[in-house]
């Protein structure tokens, strides 16, 4: 059935992977986006809204009859507490008021953090509970869904080539006494999966997602893959905390000189420091039926192998 899906967020790294896949399902999309893109191949016409999250006349226009809306926008970094609030919390009802007159009737879906299950670590995962705290409050018969995504990583990730650039140069950093176990997702999953709950809905809720691995991965472990995929041999570099935290200040003092926000900060080394960012929900698999495609080896070897295509990464 061809629905009109409304997305936020549809140029970030998410965004690029998931709107091929709602085009290639018959939806019809509308995308907020800043100023004019360029699209994917292949996806047909697509509606641009140019506008902000802040303008609430540009969200008007984006859910105006929308099916479902799909909001993927948010911040990872941002300057202080308030910025972080604004930017994952306060748009997610401004979206949902939006969609009162507009679109009553439509699925809200949020793509949500794992750091939502521990709001008291950083002002970042306090915003991230705050926006599904603003989609629960919704009086039925709103029907709406958040999911918690792990860490993300595949083509066109950025952040993730830190990772791999180092194992690639021998060495990786990780938190000193941690043994800290993590959930992972390739991006074409998760972009399955949130495809797969727009057409078959749960309750209203929140709900995670990963790549199936019990109890999740270690930072050795995901290194050992990548340096076998890399041909490295890697030695590892236990951080103290105490050392990433007067390195998480210097950078936000540096950064707010500057009027940048910065991605380190006290709020980040805890997080970092956190034991246990595992999913441990599976409901929405097993709602879903959904089964990755990808492991931890095939999913890397597919991201490694995208990176040096483009020259990103060396081979």
């Amino acid at each position: 059935m061809t629905r009109l899906v409304a997305v936020t967020g549809a140029t970030g790294f998410i965004g690029q992977t998931l709107v091929p896949v709602l085009a290639a399902r018959g939806h019809r999309l509308r995308l907020l986006v800043r100023s004019l893109p360029p699209l994917p191949p292949g996806i047909g016409p697509v509606e641009l809204v140019i506008g902000d999250l802040r303008d609430p006349h540009a969200l008007r226009r984006l859910v105006a009859g929308a099916d479902v809306v799909v909001h993927l926008a948010g911040a990872i970094k941002a300057l202080n507490p308030e910025a972080f609030h604004r930017l994952n919390a306060d748009v997610v009802a401004d979206l949902a008021a939006a969609m009162d007159g507009a679109a009553p009737d439509a699925h809200l879906l949020l793509l949500s953090s794992m750091a939502a299950r521990e709001p008291h670590l950083s002002p970042y995962a306090a915003s991230k509970r705050a926006g599904e705290t603003a989609l629960a409050a919704l009086p039925p018969p709103r029907r709406w869904t958040a999911i918690r995504a792990p860490a993300v990583y595949g083509p066109g990730d950025r952040e993730t080539l830190v990772f791999f650039k180092a194992i690639a140069r021998g060495w990786m950093a990780s938190p000193r006494g941690v043994a800290g176990r993590v959930s992972l997702i390739h991006v074409a999953d998760l972009c399955a999966a949130v495809a797969a709950t727009l057409d078959r809905p749960p309750e209203p809720g929140v709900y995670e997602i990963d790549d199936g691995a019990p109890g999740g991965h270690t930072l050795q472990g995901m290194a050992a893959v990548a340096a076998d995929l890399l041909g490295a041999r890697v030695r590892h570099v236990g951080v103290p905390r105490s050392v990433m935290g007067a390195l998480a200040a210097t950078q936000q003092l540096v950064a707010r000189a500057r009027g940048q926000a910065a991605i380190l900060s006290a709020g980040k080394v805890r997080e970092l420091f956190h034991p246990d960012w595992t999913v441990g929900d599976r409901r929405l698999a097993g709602w879903l039926g959904f089964a990755p495609a990808f492991d931890l080896k095939d999913g890397f070897a597919d991201t490694i192998g995208w990176y040096r295509a483009r020259g990103w990464l060396k081979r």
